[in-house]
């Protein structure tokens, strides 16, 4: 238990007395050292929570040079003020100027008799302070055994009640996704939404850090489990004292053997559903019902799905860990790792060959292929609905992505090849290229300098952008070829009549010099507005006539 001035003051061998009516939150406070000082101004040497005692060889006596030395001496962050009195000292009371300061400014004021040489009153601190530490480190040793008993029944929530039960702190082990695995108080929710910006925090960091803030009055406090990769993170719920403080780093390994040992024993489970996947993709032409028993099988019941591919550059083990990472938030759980070459990984996973290790998880189809030396791709078969982005961001960022369109699960290997062919524009972009069809121009549009695409659209444009309604022409001309000619939708698009649509695209076509019914031209065109409509260049290209245009109004 921490020392408190009362303690002292209860000490018969001290005799230590107060010198004015001290309220019992003052003495409440806890007593961290002692320490003696005749300085004049001490204050600047002190840490805060130290008994100072003083014999007052210094000590002013005008009332407001004592009211300085007091201030001083509490700003400093002492618990109290001790003043030894006795034969042969500057006092044998406590002067009335000092008392009066120390009550004004809130310092408790203690007195130590003749008798009471101050290193007995240090010795009985310190003392008092190890036995404290002791008592301490045995609380440590006693929760860290119970926490050890619980752990060989190999269960994540023995080891939480057994952490609650002996340190009243709240605490739940979650997935890398924030999903909850085990809690250790069953009637209690954990607050899992007051620590979500901790949880994405710690998560996005992996193993390099935890995180705390308070929420709610309570202190919330994230940690990551795992050994080589990220398994999972532990919530803390509740401010820990100095014995629960020095027992966390052994609940982490803990919990995190648990992970681990978890993760090493679903390999049989993984082999299956690598099979499984293999046997997928290995029909050219699998029947519809064939291929759905398969991903049900897996426990992917989605009607649609989409192939997805990650490109990741190192070692085979570095290419496993990250499919292991991917799988749990992935729905089926198929992953595999083969040997191939970088691009005949990605095309030939759609073959089925090879044999290798996956990962289990809970809802997806994932699959790892192993490039050439340092080159290897991971590919997926998810959910239509998965948020397949956040899923990338969290699990393999900075990692070139493909993802395929939403097909029928039979049609799955088609998927898988469109993004693989993606992953030459993820490389460019920076991020995971999504293949969507009416989106296919973008992706194109992606791979060119942004400075030369709009140089270009200026030069198919520019004779409009300088016109009196070139706002006008121009947003009718791209209202036209969206619709694909179709001149009732454009007019009803922009909210004219058809001949004024006819009107402005005759003079649009009379200043660029083109020819609506010429395909080249017509494509031009096209390739200009869209290039338009996709945004501005990059800053400094000083180019007004790449700025998006807004629609006119109507007639």
């Amino acid at each position: 238990m921490p020392l408190h001035i009362s303690d002292l003051l209860a000490r018969p061998d001290l005799d230590l007395s107060v010198t004015y009516d001290v309220p019992p939150e003052l003495l409440a406070r806890t007593v961290e050292a002692a320490t003696v000082s005749d300085l004049p101004a001490p204050g600047k040497w002190l840490q805060g929570g130290e008994l100072l005692m003083t014999i007052g060889l210094l000590l002013p006596m005008e009332p407001a040079a004592c009211r300085a030395y007091v201030r001083d001496v509490a700003e400093g962050g002492a618990a109290c003020l001790a003043l030894g009195l006795g034969q042969g000292l500057p006092y044998q009371e406590a002067p009335e100027p000092l008392v009066t300061a120390a009550r004004e400014t809130g310092l408790p004021l203690l007195t130590v008799p003749d008798e009471v040489p101050f290193i007995a009153v240090t010795k009985a601190v310190f003392d008092a302070r190890a036995n404290e530490q002791r008592e301490v480190l045995h609380r440590a040793f006693a929760t860290q055994r119970r926490l050890t008993a619980a752990a060989t029944g190999g269960e994540l929530r023995a080891m939480l009640e057994e952490w609650t039960a002996a340190t009243g702190v709240g605490a739940a082990v979650l997935d890398p996704l924030g999903r909850l695995l085990a809690a250790g108080e069953p009637d209690a929710r954990p607050p899992l939404a007051e620590a979500g910006d901790l949880i994405e925090r710690v998560a996005a960091r992996g193993l390099r850090g935890s995180a705390s803030s308070t929420a709610g009055g309570r202190q919330l406090e994230v940690q990551p489990l795992g050994a080589r990769r990220l398994r999972g993170l532990l919530l803390l719920t509740g401010r820990p004292d100095d014995a629960a403080r020095s027992v966390v780093p052994g609940l982490i390994s803990l919990l995190s053997l648990e992970l681990e040992r978890r993760h090493l024993s679903d390999e049989p489970e993984r082999r299956r559903r690598s099979a499984l996947l293999s046997e997928l993709l290995s029909d050219t032409e699998p029947a519809a019902e064939r291929a759905r028993d398969i991903l049900v099988t897996a426990g992917l019941s989605a009607e649609r799905v989409r192939g997805v591919v990650v490109e990741a550059v190192g070692t085979a083990r570095g290419a496993q860990d990250m499919a292991a990472d991917l799988a749990p938030a992935i729905p089926g759980g198929l992953v595999r790792v083969r040997n191939g070459t970088t691009d005949g990984a990605a095309n030939g996973a759609a073959d089925g060959a090879g044999n290798g290790t996956g990962n289990g998880t809970t809802d997806g189809a994932s699959r790892a292929a192993a490039g050439a030396a340092t080159a290897w791709v991971i590919e997926a078969v998810v959910g239509e609905d998965l948020d397949i982005l956040d899923v990338l961001g969290r699990f393999a960022p900075q990692c070139a992505a493909g993802i395929g369109p939403a097909t029928a699960p039979e049609a799955v290997r088609v998927s898988l090849r469109q993004a693989a062919g993606l992953l030459a524009v993820s490389r460019s972009s920076g991020e995971p290229a999504e293949a969507r069809r009416s989106e296919a121009s973008r992706l194109l549009l992606d791979l060119g300098d942004r400075r030369t695409l709009h140089g270009y659209a200026d030069t198919v444009l520019g004779p409009l952008d300088l016109a009196d309604n070139g706002e006008e022409l121009l947003a009718t001309l791209a209202a036209w070829l969206e619709t694909g000619g179709a001149w009732d939708a454009t007019s009803r698009r922009l909210g004219v009549h058809r001949h004024t649509v006819r009107n402005r695209l005759d003079k649009a076509m009379d200043l660029t010099g083109r020819r609506l019914d010429d395909p080249d031209d017509r494509f031009d065109l096209w390739l200009a507005t869209r290039i338009r409509r996709d945004g501005a260049p990059d800053p400094g290209t000083g180019s007004p006539a790449a700025r998006p245009h807004p629609a006119p109004p109507g007639r």
